[in-house]
């Protein structure tokens, strides 16, 4: 046999054992001392067997360990869904439970109000009016509270809410209460200018009435860069917003038009819902914002207090209890997904271009 072939790594490696190389050192001593050569040919293929036979054994060791390894990932994978559905189901059944100590004690019926309004988004239309039923028809809540901490969204969102709570105002069964947190702006503050009273922190941004809608221009840019448009429309204004088009002078007035008669529908129900309240400054309902400090002074809010202090201070601090609509973890995290991967591919999320929000 060549020297290759008794370097081989199945008979001289660093894993085969002593006794396997004493065995292929006796056999080298063999072939040297047979002179028969079917003997000699016997002995070099019962060599190559057990050759063959711990390369077998190899590749079946091998074969366990991967299967061993299948099975701790297909465990971790059965681990993982089984804590989702665990974590769906205490945030069905247990948390609002959790979190009041119990609802048959008094309590504030807290709404939370997190995030931009958006119809697909958490603080949505549907999920905040479900709340706020729930926390008004609770036996033992003292008042119904909006913790508010958002910048603003959706008008058609913001409108719905907004009806909601002067509905439930107007009974007078219990109290409507708005607290903002760090923000509460735009679309935000339009709901809670329904509520009965608005609190805020000293340094929480409350206001920015007005409407909003932004986009590009960018018809010369497209033109430089040697690339044609098509876009093919029934209608001459169809896509008047489109911004690889240029834009006519009647268009931008129109769509000038849409906005005010928007912004006059936040201003309308500002007024009605804060009333006498609101100071005589024009600057009111220009857009801008203001710390809660400034906002008391305008009469866009009644008092500086926290959600705590609140609950200390006017209503002999009673339990918090949160009747916000559980979101399933799942459905939260394929939004999140599904907005990620609509903004990477460039196409907005909003279902109106015109927002209460600010930018």
């Amino acid at each position: 046999m060549s020297d290759d072939k008794r370097e081989d790594a199945w008979t001289q490696g660093p894993a085969v054992g002593r006794a396997s190389r004493e065995r292929n050192q006796a056999d080298e001593s063999d072939e040297e001392a047979i002179s028969d050569p079917d003997r000699l040919r016997e002995l070099r293929r019962l060599r190559e067997q057990r050759m063959l036979d711990r390369w077998i054994d190899g590749v079946l060791v091998e074969q366990r360990r991967s299967r061993r390894w299948k099975l701790f990932f297909r465990l971790v994978v059965v681990l993982l869904i089984a804590s989702s559905l665990a974590m769906t189901a205490y945030a069905l059944f247990f948390t609002d439970r959790d979190m009041a100590g119990g609802v048959g004690a008094p309590h504030l019926g807290v709404v939370e109000v997190d995030g931009v309004i958006d119809a697909d988004g958490e603080a949505s239309a549907e999920r905040i009016i479900e709340g706020l039923r729930a926390a008004w028809k609770a036996p033992s809540s003292r008042a119904v509270v909006l913790h508010i901490n958002s910048p603003g969204g959706s008008p058609v969102q913001s409108q719905r809410v907004y009806d909601e709570v002067r509905r439930l105002t107007k009974k007078g069964d219990k109290p409507v209460v708005a607290v903002i947190e760090d923000i509460g702006a735009s679309g935000a503050y339009y709901i809670a200018s329904a509520a009965d009273d608005i609190y805020a922190a000293p340094a929480s941004l409350v206001g920015s009435i007005g409407v909003i809608y932004s986009g590009f221009g960018m018809q010369e840019a497209i033109d430089k860069l040697g690339i044609e448009r098509r876009v093919f429309t029934a209608g001459d204004n169809k896509a008047f917003l489109d911004p690889f088009s240029p834009m006519r002078d009647e268009q931008r007035d129109f769509w000038q038009d849409v906005l005010d008669t928007t912004h006059r529908q936040f201003i309308e129900d500002v007024k009605d819902g804060r009333g006498a309240r609101l100071a005589d400054d024009p600057r009111l309902f220009s857009g801008l914002v203001w710390t809660g400090e400034q906002a008391l002074d305008l009469g866009l809010i009644d008092g500086l207090e926290s959600l705590d202090g609140l609950s200390r201070e006017r209503f002999d601090d009673v339990q918090l209890h949160d009747y916000t609509p559980a979101l399933d973890p799942l459905s939260r995290l394929s939004r999140q997904l599904g907005r990620v991967a609509a903004e990477w591919a460039g196409i907005s999320s909003n279902a109106s271009p015109v927002r209460y929000q600010v930018q």
